[in-house]
């Protein structure tokens, strides 16, 4: 395994992805093939150079509550995740459990997850899911409560009467992260009512919608060199409470000082309803 604890800190200088208009109408993305004649998304991208900062060694200078993101060392039982029902019986479990522990949860819902692979020869990744690289955050606060309603209906009024979260616990699969790592901003850094654009996510039965982010050059990029599949992130996309961290924008990065031979980057993204009352 990887002698990620020796590695010395490194920051990355490298360009991201934000948030840029196509046409005159409100930004929307079809999870599905959408209608002829209406594009997929009208969301574009804005490049512009950061620096993404090293946390290796500074891990608990970063938490969910402060920054809107943390790192856990946990080791899971499954290691190639290939088998979805055991993904869903087993990692599932570990999840909930590795959530209880760490950050004091009640009861958690898992509502879904992702599983991003190397891409083949050709450069397809299965079903399209390669590494995200755009800024952006999975819920906006309206869709997380709705999604809520939309997953635990009848017990939904009751459970937003206390603490919500929705954290996405983000693990690499089988080697070390080198190409395209995942980074994460402070949540400290935005500017909460100029930074965070509602997309409309439009499903075949329903609409949600997430937040992608407009430039400034305020914000603050972290992530952990070498993360290994024993070093989980949990990436903060909702918080019913306003007076700490709320969420946490993120994006994979270009990291050009990476091996070309290295291995690329695999990877399992959980997401769950986080309850604290009950």
């Amino acid at each position: 395994m990887a002698t990620a604890a020796v590695i010395s800190p490194k920051d990355i200088p490298t360009s991201l992805n934000y948030y840029s208009p196509i046409g005159e109408e409100a930004p929307f993305n079809y999870v599905y093939e959408p209608p002829e004649g209406i594009p997929r998304s009208n969301v574009g991208t804005d490049p512009h150079p950061v620096v993404i900062h090293d946390v290796r060694g500074k891990e608990d200078t970063v938490s969910l509550d402060t920054t809107g993101f943390q790192f856990v060392k946990h080791v899971s039982e499954e290691k190639d995740f290939l088998d979805e029902e055991a993904i869903k019986t087993k990692y599932y479990k570990e999840v909930e459990e590795l959530l209880k522990k760490e950050i004091g949860a009640k009861r958690v819902f898992i509502f879904d997850h992702t599983i991003r692979r190397k891409p083949d020869e050709n450069g397809n990744t299965p079903n399209n899911r390669g590494p995200v690289e755009r800024v952006h955050i999975d819920q906006t606060f309206d869709a997380s409560v709705k999604r809520v309603h939309y997953h635990l209906g009848d017990e939904a009024e009751r459970l937003l009467k206390g603490r919500v979260r929705i954290i996405n616990v983000w693990r690499p699969i089988g080697n070390p992260v080198y190409h395209k790592p995942l980074a994460v901003a402070d949540w400290r850094t935005l500017d909460k009512e100029h930074d965070l654009v509602p997309v409309r996510h439009i499903y075949p039965h329903r609409e949600g919608s997430t937040f992608s982010v407009k430039y400034n050059p305020n914000h603050r990029w972290h992530y952990l060199s070498n993360q290994t599949p024993e070093e989980v992130l949990f990436i903060k996309c909702y918080d019913s409470e306003e007076d700490r961290a709320r969420l946490t924008p993120h994006t994979a990065f270009p990291d050009a000082t990476s091996p070309k031979d290295a291995p690329h980057r695999e990877s399992i993204e959980v997401r769950t309803l986080v309850f604290d009352s009950e």
